[in-house]
């Protein structure tokens, strides 16, 4: 991939990692080992988009519609979130990379809330890519919480005061859209902030994408003419 003109090259990806509970059933592997791989997939990915100057990575790691599933797999993806922020706090620092949260943390545990904001902390002067997971996050309830601070601010609805409300606020809107393994659509995922997004979906799990994949969708990204409903 060319990525000598960096002003072609989308400012904002997001990806619905889908698909690991099936690349482990297909390999008649439980469905944890699927989320482990699929976790060192997301560090692959993280600094692939860093090297090359993309500026914000966001991650749909666990949906509020995530809850309904098995008790036990709730319990290894919630393990398995904490040792990924313990073993990655200094990846991002060597590289440069700078981590924030979205959605609504307050119903994890005391201990993961407090190295997803240690997380958050020490990683905030961070100038290169910024990570951006997805936890306990659906878009139509990120809405209803922003509502909720319009009126508790007093301010006057607005596109700009409402954005600012968001928990993306600060955060460019979304320029590429991926979803793997195969699923066509958004699962409440970032429903305003993909507006205008050019999206991507593909049959790979995401246990197996891979770099070169990702680079072939921003080749595709850049030869695309975005109008934002212009002619």
């Amino acid at each position: 991939m060319n990525t000598s003109n960096k002003k072609e090259l989308p400012k904002h990806i997001a990806i619905i990692m889908d698909g690991n509970g099936r690349w482990a059933s297909e390999r008649g592997l439980n469905r944890t080992a699927g989320h482990e791989e699929g976790a060192k997939v997301v560090r692959k990915i993280t600094n692939h988009c860093n090297n090359i100057g993309i500026k914000y990575l966001t991650l749909y790691a666990f949906s509020t519609e995530n809850w309904s599933r098995p008790k036990l797999e709730i319990e290894f993806l919630m393990k398995l979130l904490e040792k990924y922020l313990k073993n990655e706090l200094h990846i991002y620092l060597d590289n440069n990379v700078r981590f924030k949260a979205i959605g609504d943390i307050s119903r994890f545990s005391k201990s993961l809330q407090e190295i997803i904001k240690k997380t958050e902390n020490a990683t905030k002067n961070a100038s290169g890519l910024t990570q951006i997971l997805a936890l306990n996050y659906g878009s139509q309830d990120e809405i209803l919480r922003a509502i909720k601070r319009l009126n508790e601010q007093d301010l006057e609805v607005t596109k700009q005061n409402f954005e600012n409300c968001l928990d993306t606020s600060g955060i460019v809107d979304v320029d590429v859209l991926i979803r793997t393994s195969g699923e066509i659509r958004l699962s409440n995922y970032l429903l305003w902030q993909n507006a205008y997004a050019e999206m991507f979906f593909v049959n790979t799990f995401w246990p197996e994408f891979t770099t070169n994949e990702l680079d072939d969708i921003i080749s595709d990204y850049q030869n695309r003419e975005r109008r934002f409903g212009g002619i």
